[in-house]
């Protein structure tokens, strides 16, 4: 192994412990952000300033990803870049405390400058101590990129279920309700029960599919917003819960150094105009052009998920504080899924695994758009969440560990554009919200499906190609060995 570093019997324990301490640091930092992230577009409504919020978030994470994680990596090393990026997330959650237009957007760019050298940082330490656990091990670098990948996002994806149920058990409580005494309420009672008629609304006519946020029909009471004083305890809570993820990995998680040494990084000696020239010269590579759509469909798919499913489906015919529990669902088996997969890929092959989560998506937009959402089916809004976590841990885990296994050396590069084509999904699925109904951005997402996982078969296709023309050269030297002996 390079370096001077002798590492002992017990190095595989410390590797396995960095891990997941760094998973449990991002389970805790995005417990907080994703619970905030998935109320934006249904709480704070006003001139829906919680969807221009989550896309000012990802349009500033294009920015980041382009100009500042190989230098910030340079700078600080993948440990304190990802302590460090876990701060500017936190004015995001102090601005709930005084949620307007114009403290939202600032804060959520904030957001976005800290995302692109913290997902970097991340997806490099992970790749990088798979090389020395693989010489210890004896196991393959890029099997064990998948597994730490699948191991990382278990952790990440277990956010989902803490953040919302920390929102959920807020939002459902009598904090801040305003009491009502019985004589205040007793004769609008009695009138009502004498002149009571059931009616049922048609939350399926407005909801769902049919739901347009520039439309003033879908005006219920499950779309009105909670109490201020709800929203702020949440936010407490939160910003608790992103102090504590720094303190984490600043105590918990070794120096990347300790696993380096030896090893040329990518922003060595570069200035700041040439690392934008190293994350930009990656497009040149045919794999990365192909990787492109299928990229831009996980950050689309993951923003129709936090916007217009909660809002067009959940919090219109469900209700505002159901969407925690219906996302806690989501979590679940994002969760499962992660792990589990890289399981099946170790049997089955990549591609079989992807398949499956093409079908899976391909039936939940289908059921999207024929179904019409009602309370009463409530069950449904569970399913529907639990497939879409199921096939979003595919995507995510198998496209992060596919970028790296297709270009080992330049993770910096491969990884920033990742998160750089992810945010631009993501951005232009959150900008587009205000303006085009549920049932166009479906098809528009369909459409990205097909195309995405189009160009990465044909990159499975041409690794195929490359693989078998090298058995069959490997074959004939040796029957042309064999014919000279």
């Amino acid at each position: 192994m390079p370096g001077s570093i002798a590492f002992g019997t017990n190095e595989k324990w410390r590797i396995n412990r960095n891990i997941f301490v760094l998973g449990f640091a991002f389970m805790i930092h995005f417990t907080a952000f994703h619970g905030a992230a998935n109320l934006q577009s249904s709480v704070n409504t006003d001139a829906a300033a919680g969807t221009f919020t989550l896309a000012a978030i990802y349009f500033s994470l294009i920015l980041s990803n382009v100009f500042l994680p190989a230098m910030v990596i340079k700078w600080l090393g993948c440990k304190w870049t990802v302590a460090l990026s876990f701060i500017p997330y936190m004015p995001f959650i102090a601005a709930q405390f005084y949620p307007r237009l114009h403290t939202l957007v600032p804060a959520g760019m904030m957001v976005g400058l800290g995302g692109g050298p913290l997902w970097c940082a991340k997806c490099t330490y992970l790749s990088v101590v798979a090389e020395p656990y693989a010489k210890l091990s004896g196991v393959s670098a890029d099997v064990l990129v998948v597994r730490f990948f699948g191991l990382f996002f278990m952790f990440y994806q277990m956010a989902q279920i803490w953040g919302n149920l920390i929102s959920s058990a807020i939002l459902t409580s009598s904090l801040g309700d305003i009491s009502t005494y019985a004589n205040e309420t007793l004769a609008p009672k009695a009138f009502a029960l004498i002149n009571y008629t059931e009616t049922t609304p048609d939350y399926g006519a407005t909801c769902g599919v049919n739901f347009c946020s520039g439309s003033d029909a879908h005006e219920n009471t499950n779309l009105e917003p909670p109490s201020a004083l709800k929203i702020q305890v949440i936010a407490g809570v939160y910003l608790a819960c992103m102090a504590c993820a720094t303190i984490l990995v600043a105590v918990g998680v070794d120096s990347l150094g300790r696993y380096n040494a030896g090893r040329q990084p990518m922003a060595h000696g570069k200035s700041g105009l040439q690392l934008l020239a190293v994350t930009l010269r990656q497009l040149r590579h045919k794999y990365q052009l192909l990787l492109l759509p299928v990229i831009g469909y996980i950050g689309a798919e993951q923003a129709f998920m936090a916007a217009d499913f909660t809002q067009a489906f959940v919090g219109c015919a469900y209700g505002i504080p159901n969407i925690g529990f219906v996302m806690i669902c989501f979590g679940v088996f994002n969760a499962l899924a992660a792990p589990v997969a890289g399981a099946i890929v170790k049997l089955t092959g990549r591609y079989p695994v992807m398949l499956t989560a093409l079908i899976l998506n391909l039936c939940l937009i289908t059921a999207l758009l024929l179904w019409r959402p009602d309370p009463s089916q409530w069950l449904m809004f569970y399913f529907l969440a639990a497939i879409w976590g199921t096939a979003d841990a595919v995507w995510l885990v198998q496209v992060n560990a596919f970028s790296g296994i297709l270009f080992p050396g330049d993770e910096e590069a491969a990884y920033s554009n990742f998160r750089l084509w992810e945010a631009t999904g993501s951005v232009l699925s959150y900008a587009s919200a205000p303006y085009l109904c549920v049932r166009t951005r479906l098809y528009t997402l369909l459409g990205l499906l097909i195309l995405g996982f189009s160009g990465y078969t044909l990159i499975e296709v041409m690794e195929y190609r490359v693989k078998r023309r090298h058995h069959q050269e490997r074959n004939f030297e040796l029957v042309e060995k064999n014919e000279r002996e």
